[in-house]
């Protein structure tokens, strides 16, 4: 990153929009095949959702009266929020836990825990027949206090306002605001235990939404444990949500993006979030093996649903975990890599079973849901202009390069005056010294 993007201090509003429009400036080649080729499906998809918007949610998308989700909850919404799980696993690891040694990753994890929320949760719009109405829940006339969904739209504000708050320092550095980043700074630790508990909330409560459809979803994905169940699935998938997207960003961004440090740092931290991921994975299959000693579904194993079912268990779940295992042990970042990927799709597969695949799944294949070419297009453009957002963030935000040598001295000096000695001047002595007397103290002194 340029220098005077990071070391600059901007004094002026003037100055500020003077800086932006350099920055919107492209920073490497525009026609590359993925940019003309996105490109046209971002195009596409932009032209549609204003004609989604414009005529009604039935112009879009592929209705089925026995299916009350598609594509845009079943794998925008559900999907999206899971791969968003690194950044408040993340943050409280580095921010809480005092993990200094994954701060190389952590606004990385943010940042695409942010964009998460915000393009993909914001999907939530399209799915709305009266999308107008979007800000019902926050100011509405009624409010739905015993609506799971009421409780989702408002952990999704906050948890989008908290994520900005933690992300806040670094776009201040990148502007040279340097006021601003010392206030962000005071609030960061708040801010991320606020988000921590939110995270912790919603992602359960997304499972949640599944409870008030128990004859609705099939019986070896049913149980009343599904909101821990999503909440456990999300920190191994977010955590391999940031080594794939860890490793995509340490090759395709050059040494002026990426601090050597934190690309060297990256190789032992990979295998550490191996690890976890091993470690998570394991807790979830645990507990799906005790659901299913519990729910005694035996016979509907050997149906194609529970094929299926053990298809997930074992080629998306148990291989996986001992890739992962063996990276660990190995030392080994390949396996590590690939049982990333596997989890990935496992993940993916497991929410659209909950929403479209094991939802209603007695129906006729005649009657169930398919999603229209408009509606798969739209989702396509949503990933991929999130995409988009990311790199060119990026190439310009210090989120895989330390912070200016500015912003090291303040955060020094803030650190300083949070360490000074605590003084009651009403009773004479100082705290720090265990209520030893200050005219004591400084007789002491001149003797």
């Amino acid at each position: 990153m340029n220098s005077l993007a990071t070391n600059r201090e901007t004094k002026s509003f003037r100055e500020l929009l003077t800086f932006l429009k350099g920055e919107f400036k492209p920073k490497g080649k525009v026609l590359t095949p993925f940019n003309i080729i996105s490109g046209a499906i971002i195009f596409v998809g932009i032209i549609l959702i204003v004609y989604r918007l414009a005529m009604g949610l039935g112009a879009v998308v592929h209705e089925v009266p026995e299916y009350p989700w598609g594509i845009w909850i079943g794998f925008i919404v559900m999907v999206g929020v899971a791969f968003a799980g690194g950044a408040y696993v993340s943050a409280f690891i580095v921010y809480v836990l005092g993990g200094e040694k994954y701060h190389a990753i952590v606004r990385l994890a943010v940042l695409n825990g942010f964009l998460a929320y915000m393009f993909y949760a914001g999907a939530i719009l399209l799915d709305c027949g009266r999308w107008w109405q979007i800000y019902n829940p926050i100011i509405g006339n009624k409010f739905g206090v015993n609506s799971v969904l009421f409780l989702i739209a408002w952990h999704f504000l906050l948890y989008m306002i908290a994520q900005f708050f933690e992300l806040a320092p670094a776009f201040a550095e990148w502007l040279g605001l340097r006021k601003m980043r010392k206030f962000f700074m005071s609030i960061s630790l708040g801010a991320v235990i606020f988000g921590v508990t939110l995270s912790t909330l919603h992602q359960s409560g997304l499972g949640a939404l599944f409870l008030m459809a128990k004859w609705k979803v099939h019986p070896l994905w049913y149980t009343e444990f599904i909101p821990l169940l999503f909440f456990v699935s999300s920190i191994y998938a977010g955590l391999s949500v940031v080594i794939f997207i860890g490793n995509l960003s340490f090759r395709v961004f050059g040494k002026d993006r990426v601090d050597e440090e934190y690309r060297e740092s990256w190789k032992d931290i990979e295998i550490d979030l191996g690890k976890a991921c091993a470690v998570g994975m394991f807790v979830y299959f645990f507990l799906q093996v005790i659901l299913l000693v519990h729910g005694q579904h035996w016979n509907l194993l050997n149906t194609p649903m529970g094929y299926w079912y053990l298809t997930e268990m074992f080629g998306f779940l148990l291989l996986p975990i001992a890739l992962f295992t063996w990276g660990v042990k190995k030392a080994n970042r390949t396996p590590i890599r690939v049982a990333a990927y596997i989890t990935m799709a496992g993940v993916i597969f497991n929410r659209i079973d909950y929403s479209i695949l094991a939802f209603k799944w007695y129906l006729p294949f005649s009657e169930r849901y398919l999603p229209s070419w408009m509606e798969v297009t739209i989702t396509a453009a949503i990933v991929l202009l999130m995409v988009w957002v990311f790199r060119w963030l990026v190439n310009r935000v210090p989120i895989l390069k330390h912070s200016p040598q500015w912003a090291v001295e303040q955060d020094r000096e803030m650190e300083a005056e949070a360490n000074v000695p605590a003084l009651a001047p009403g009773l004479g002595v100082t705290m720090a010294d265990g209520g030893v007397s200050i005219e004591q103290e400084k007789t002491t002194k001149r003797s």
